[in-house]
């Protein structure tokens, strides 16, 4: 007989997250959290309007999914970890990396989230915070994690006729015209924005070796200053980010 917990609406909110966090689609409508958690669907509807006035949650369309509240927990978990204090070291040892600003993102869907940052380029301070979302097709490191999944997962998340989102001229709006890019992403190995989310920057990312192709997707990115981006540089980035991922292989992916 289990032990009765003394504080249930804490025990029934994290059964909710946990819930939505296994849900196949990542999303739930009231009437099947309510049958999950066998609770009447007021109690459920007064607890998921508790959570997403704090965050935890959010609406997605008829149904709640995961709030954004729980990636800045998250990060701040990761941040007192073995693997990211991994990453804050390397990037402060490596010749290359010391000077720019370098970045851990998971993919969720269409979109990336940025877990960490390490801030060695104070002229690119600028861009995404921890905890930020971006869309996969416009950043450099979505694109390196979008190209390891199957054609049939792409096709689905970006089906023909789809208009993407822009943020400057250069960013990709066409599916096609993303699958072609991809394409050039596996066969070069790491992945190249040119000014496509932010006018006068660039950026490189690769992704952090996983089991398989349907797991956590974790990557790297670096963003520097177009102006004084050179072929040498991005070749210097691009083995020294590979080497990180190495580095940290997949443990934050992988749960342990």
């Amino acid at each position: 007989m289990s032990t009765p917990s003394p504080a249930p609406a804490v025990t029934r909110a994290a059964a909710a997250l946990d819930a939505l966090a296994a849900s196949p689609t990542g999303v739930m409508t009231l009437s099947d959290l309510a049958r999950e958690l066998e609770i009447p669907k007021s109690s459920a509807s007064n607890l998921l309007q508790a959570l997403e006035e704090a965050g935890l949650v959010r609406r997605q369309g008829p149904g709640y999914g995961l709030g954004r509240k729980l990636v800045e927990l998250g990060a701040a978990y990761l941040d007192r970890q073995d693997d990211v204090r991994e990453f804050y070291r390397f990037c402060e040892e490596s010749p290359t990396l010391v000077n720019e600003t370098v970045r851990i993102a998971m993919l969720d869907g269409e979109d990336v989230i940025y877990l960490a940052r390490y801030e060695g380029h104070p002229a690119v301070r600028f861009t995404s915070n921890i905890g930020d979302r971006m869309p996969a097709s416009l950043c450099a490191v979505g694109k390196a994690l979008l190209a390891r999944r199957h054609e049939k997962d792409i096709a689905e998340l970006f089906p023909d006729g789809k208009q993407l989102p822009a943020l400057t001229p250069h960013s990709i709006t066409d599916p096609a015209t993303l699958r072609a890019a991809l394409q050039e992403v596996q066969q070069r190995g790491y992945a190249f924005e040119d000014e496509e989310s932010t006018l006068g920057v660039v950026c490189v990312g690769v992704a952090i070796p996983t089991r398989g192709t349907h797991g956590a997707s974790l990557g790297l990115s670096v963003t520097a200053l177009k102006a004084t981006f050179t072929r040498e540089l991005e070749r210097k980035l691009v083995a020294e980010l590979q080497d990180l991922a190495r580095s940290l292989g997949a443990p934050m992916s992988l749960g342990r």
